[in-house]
């Protein structure tokens, strides 16, 4: 392994010196029971350590097969695999999943393992969708546990430190149309009347924004009917409808972008941000997120606004979304509907750490919960009372890896607090 193997930002680069890339699962079973520090990577998409360990797996070479069973409604598939080419996948038999994030390309196993989300006041996150799962443990055994089975809800959000997910089984459900729509300059004054009817009036809604004088972009997703055309709006909520497609980032070019403008589509290809076939960014940037109640959501935006000043110099755009509360312990949408204020800055390391400390005070009051794989420095003495599951999660990883073969210094220092 080259010693400067990195993360998809090229803001963090591993310690590990072995990745291990089992075809089988007799074989992983073995790597996994032989080695006393691992840890699964996906794409690489985190902007932190979650996904460091002394030896790395990659599960690309096991085999990808997407197993439908039509009567469960459901999809069971190698967690590796990206949820673009599970898309296409699915789009062909007919069926989708409820909800993807703004990125086709990264895998369905970090994505639920980081509770990662798209956008919905009435969808949960990605890893809501999953309905069973299979999992080797410490000890190199199989476990295998379905909804409903005692532990579930605090295996599937697991963040690496249970063992390794080797199949997930996600629900499914018809294939769907949808088409999007983007409007400009939406009025801070009217988001905090009515935050609720503007984030609520589409399947999935995102606001972009650089806290300046209006909300720059409005980005509406709504299910259609594939034989009844829908009509193009010329504004929503006073804001005006483009009249060009548009990139979250207005200065740059939206060909990277899913189709816009009310042109119906499949789900996949009008759900994410961007296309799969299409490269979004070179990666030369780094973000951060947190989620809070969504009942906090005008107070939280109005404290970050407040920020505007210091942000705005290193800030490339900021995406508001919400997603519906679940059960999953180490969700951020735990217990919650959940509003999700997210950041993607320029690619400058020390200023963005800088800045952390002041946006984490400023959301403070709302007990914030950070994306799991994205740059915070709360630690697990402050989140613990934000998480009331987060006990219990201990004790499962301690019964399930009571050596600490798959915690790393991230997970020492925002989940197990050692």
């Amino acid at each position: 392994m080259d010693a400067s193997y990195s993360n998809w930002a090229n803001s963090f680069t591993f310690t590990a010196t072995i990745v291990h890339r089992p075809e089988s699962l007799d074989e992983l079973c073995a790597i996994v029971a032989r080695t006393p520090s691992l840890h699964v990577l996906g794409t690489g998409h985190s902007f932190n350590g979650i996904a460091d360990g002394a030896e790395l797996l990659q599960l690309d070479r096991m085999p990808m097969t997407v197993e439908i069973d039509r009567d469960a409604r459901t999809v069971t598939i190698n967690p590796a695999i990206p949820y673009g080419v599970l898309a296409v996948e699915l789009e062909r038999a007919g069926l989708a999943v409820h909800n993807m994030a703004s990125l086709p390309h990264i895998t369905v196993g970090g994505a639920v393992a980081t509770a990662t989300h798209g956008s919905g006041m009435r969808s949960g996150n990605l890893a809501t969708a999953v309905a069973a799962m299979e999992l080797v443990t410490a000890a190199g055994d199989i476990v295998q546990i379905a909804r409903g089975d005692a532990g579930f809800d605090g295996m599937v959000v697991h963040v690496g430190a249970l063992g390794v997910v080797t199949r997930l089984t996600l629900d499914v459900e018809p294939t769907y149309q949808v088409c999007q729509e983007v409007f400009q300059d939406l009025a801070w004054d009217t988001l905090y009347a009515d935050f609720d009817g503007v984030m609520g009036s589409a399947q999935s809604v995102s606001l972009f924004t650089d806290y300046g004088d209006t909300i720059g972009e409005l980005w509406c997703k709504m299910r259609v009917r594939a034989d009844h055309p829908w009509e193009r709006r010329t504004e929503h909520f006073g804001a005006r409808a483009a009249t060009a497609p548009l990139h979250p980032v207005l200065a740059l070019s939206a060909d990277s972008c899913t189709e816009q403008l009310g042109v119906p589509g499949p789900w996949h290809e009008r759900m994410p941000h961007f296309r799969m076939d299409a490269i979004p960014s070179a990666g030369h940037e780094l973000q951060t997120e947190y989620m809070l109640a969504r009942r906090h959501a005008v107070p939280a935006i109005q404290a970050i606004r407040a920020l505007a000043p210091v942000i705005q110099p290193v800030l490339l755009i900021s995406e508001i979304r919400t997603v519906a509360s679940d059960q999953l312990w180490l969700s951020s949408a735990y217990g919650t509907d959940t509003v999700c204020l997210h950041f993607t800055w320029q690619f400058e390391p020390e200023k963005v750490v800088e800045m952390l400390p002041a946006i984490e005070a400023a959301l403070a009051p709302f007990d914030p919960r950070p994306h799991w794989g994205k740059l915070f420095l709360a630690t697990a003495d402050e989140l613990t009372p934000r998480y009331p599951k987060m006990d219990d999660f201990r004790a499962l990883a301690n019964r399930l890896d009571p050596k600490g073969k798959f915690r790393n210094a991230f997970l020492e220092r925002h989940v197990f607090g050692e």
